[in-house]
């Protein structure tokens, strides 16, 4: 019987390349995105290509809704072996003009989000009473802090304590827990972060804070979002079975942990 993993935020982005590469690998996939759009168009196409794949709209930062694409998704393909926390949110401005509802709304989704879920894929790995996996997409900014990315920053830290105190807490229902630390990737993010940078640095030209950043990644290229399936697709699989607990950075050389 084919394994199934959930990826959220997978209508785009990192989040659709990690479902890629999974259904590559032989998974059954069931999609989640916020975008009903973006999420019925990748959708088609993963159905063009002859992948096993379910989709289902959901805000991750709702605890109810993670429950229920655990649901969905067993309904779907009868089990669940992986789920993937993948969906985020990036936050770019000066840390004096960091606001409530900034703050209220990346930690809801980025810290809240992989709670719940984790939640939910452990509850029903503990259901099925098989082993499972729970992937985190943790970032360079959960190693380290940069100016003018203090929320997200934050949030990253976060999602890294979460990967270890849950990994300690539900290895004994046979359930790892890990995360993805990516760096510097050419995906609508980054072009999303760019832009804002602009706003308080009128010096800054269009792709100036992305060349910056890349700059000094020491394999001298960007990250694709296949630099990063690649490893999840290794924590998916059962070579990674005694890895738990960690958060790998695949960043091409930045940050070293």
């Amino acid at each position: 019987m084919a394994k199934v993993a959930v990826v959220t935020g997978s209508g785009g982005g990192l989040g659709k390349g990690i479902a890629q590469r999974l259904a590559k690998d032989g998974f059954h996939i069931v999609l989640n995105d916020i975008n009903q759009e973006l999420l019925d168009s990748t959708l088609k196409e993963f159905k063009a290509e002859g992948i096993q794949v379910e989709g289902v709209v959901g805000d991750v930062s709702k605890r109810e809704d993670q429950f229920q694409l655990v649901s969905q998704a067993a309904e779907a393909f009868g089990q669940l072996d992986v789920f993937v926390n993948n969906a985020g949110l990036e936050v770019v401005g000066p840390f004096l003009d960091i606001e409530e509802n900034q703050l209220n709304k990346a930690f809801s989704v980025n810290v809240n989000g992989v709670v719940f879920g984790t939640q939910a894929a452990a509850e029903q790995f503990i259901k099925q009473k098989t082993k499972g996996k729970v992937i985190n997409a943790c970032s360079i900014a959960g190693h380290e802090s940069y100016e003018m990315l203090a929320v997200y920053s934050a949030t990253k830290h976060a999602v890294r304590s979460f990967t270890h105190s849950s990994a300690k807490e539900l290895a004994k229902h046979n359930i790892r827990v890990n995360a993805y630390c990516p760096g510097v990737a050419d995906t609508s993010m980054w072009t999303r972060i760019d832009e804002e940078m602009i706003k308080y640095n009128p010096e800054m030209k269009k792709g100036d804070a992305f060349k910056e950043f890349s700059s000094g990644i020491l394999l001298g290229r960007p990250q694709e979002p296949e630099d990063v399936a690649n490893l999840v697709s290794f924590l998916a699989s059962d070579d990674a079975d005694y890895i738990t607990g960690q958060a790998i950075i695949t960043d091409g050389g930045i940050v070293f942990s």
